[in-house]
């Protein structure tokens, strides 16, 4: 039986590519960039060169605003805790829209723990930011404003120029969660006035274990972890040498091709919507053409998610049914209630998130095992007219 990966947003399979420039580095071209002899020179080398790599693929100004992490959550941690604890006169208070992933929501409630103030910003019933509302709570007294720059489960692209432009009005500080975003549309945290932006390695088809927070000139942290010097004192540790590295050629190759295979993940993402909307009482989530070429997200009456995800897994079909970090709590989708939708609504959702392994011919195998999956679930659900 074919297995066709349709997770990618949980997690990306490393690029052949990617994977012949960094192995080199977990073994032969091993060495400490903190240390003073050849292997430590050289290790130093190729960290400054991935570096360079991702600064241009942010368009950012220079290489020194990139911060290397183990992954998008510290960064958004960095982030978020960073900005408030190491600027106390800018004000006490977060703010964060109501689709933001759950590693920038609970840095912001462990601050309001702390005495800081914490307003969510609603979305609409596609997802985007209600610009209003985002000028009302955003507030002189406001440290930093996280909004995403696209939704991994839903796929929407949120308007980040005019979200910046509200922001700085209010002399804030803007935070974008770039995770779902980078490799898939392009990004540019000067043109778009971005003063943070979190991304991941695994989400660029790069190894686990690296992510990057951009850190504009002038915006200054406070380290969340104490330690050594590294990363400019802001994130103390050896750097995952091999991690970084494939992460700096994985957004090298991203950069160079993103337009191209954007164009033929939409192609694929289209031709499954179109098929799934032939299923009875499916809707489609999300926005309906301002969403990531990479994605497409459903919900189904009357069945539910974790169900969903073990019969197509029995046809050989990965999907996910909301955020990988999410999943473990069995609580329905804070993205898709933000949305409008009610508790039963949010229970029967389906994510499909595509990458370099998917193609147009396996549409029609994954639109046979959704209608075979959702009527066989309904068929056992007792809330369904397929029961009476």
């Amino acid at each position: 039986m074919e297995q066709i990966y349709l997770d990618n947003a949980a997690c990306t399979p490393i690029d052949p590519r990617v994977m012949a420039f960094a192995s080199p580095f977990a073994y032969e071209k091993i060495g400490n960039p903190s240390t003073l002899h050849t292997r430590g020179l050289d290790a130093r080398r190729a960290l400054e060169e991935a570096r360079e790599k991702i600064k241009s693929l942010l368009h950012a100004e220079d290489e020194k605003t990139i911060m290397f992490t183990s992954g998008a959550t510290e960064a958004n941690n960095l982030a978020i805790r960073g900005t408030a604890l190491r600027n106390p006169k800018m004000g006490k208070h977060v703010v964060a829209s109501a689709i933001e992933h759950i590693s920038v929501l609970n840095p912001m409630k462990d601050l309001q723990k702390q005495g800081y103030g914490f307003d969510i910003v609603p979305v609409d019933a596609t997802g985007i930011i209600k610009l209003e509302a985002l000028k009302t709570l955003v507030t002189k007294g406001t440290a930093v404003v996280s909004v995403m720059a696209a939704n991994s489960e839903i796929g929407t692209i949120e308007p980040i120029r005019e979200v910046s432009s509200i922001v700085h009005d209010a002399g804030a500080l803007l935070h974008v969660d770039a995770t779902a975003a980078a490799g898939h549309i392009p990004l540019d945290v000067q043109r778009d006035g971005i003063d943070l932006c979190s991304i991941a390695s695994n989400d660029l088809t790069g190894p686990q274990g690296a992510g990057v927070l951009y850190v504009k000139p002038g915006v200054k942290l406070q380290p969340i972890l104490v330690g050594g010097g590294q990363e400019r004192g802001l994130r103390p540790g050896t750097e995952n040498l091999y991690a970084i590295v494939g992460m700096g050629e994985a957004a090298r190759l991203t950069q160079l091709e993103m337009q191209q295979e954007a164009d033929r993940l939409q192609t694929i993402r289209d031709a499954l919507i179109t098929g799934m909307s032939k299923i009875p009482e499916s809707y489609l989530t999300g926005h309906p053409t301002q969403r990531l070429p990479s994605q497409a997200s459903f919900r189904f009456s009357y069945i539910e998610g974790e169900s969903i995800v073990l019969l197509m897994d029995q046809f050989g079909v990965q999907v996910s049914t909301g955020s990988a970090c999410s999943s473990l709590t069995l609580e329905p989708s804070h993205v898709l209630l933000a949305l409008g939708l009610k508790h039963e609504e949010v229970h029967g959702s389906m994510v499909l998130s595509l990458g370099k392994s998917n193609s147009l011919n396996q549409v029609p195998t994954v639109v046979t095992a959704a209608m075979q999956t959702v009527s066989r679930l309904r068929q056992l659900s007792p809330l369904s007219n397929e029961r009476r």
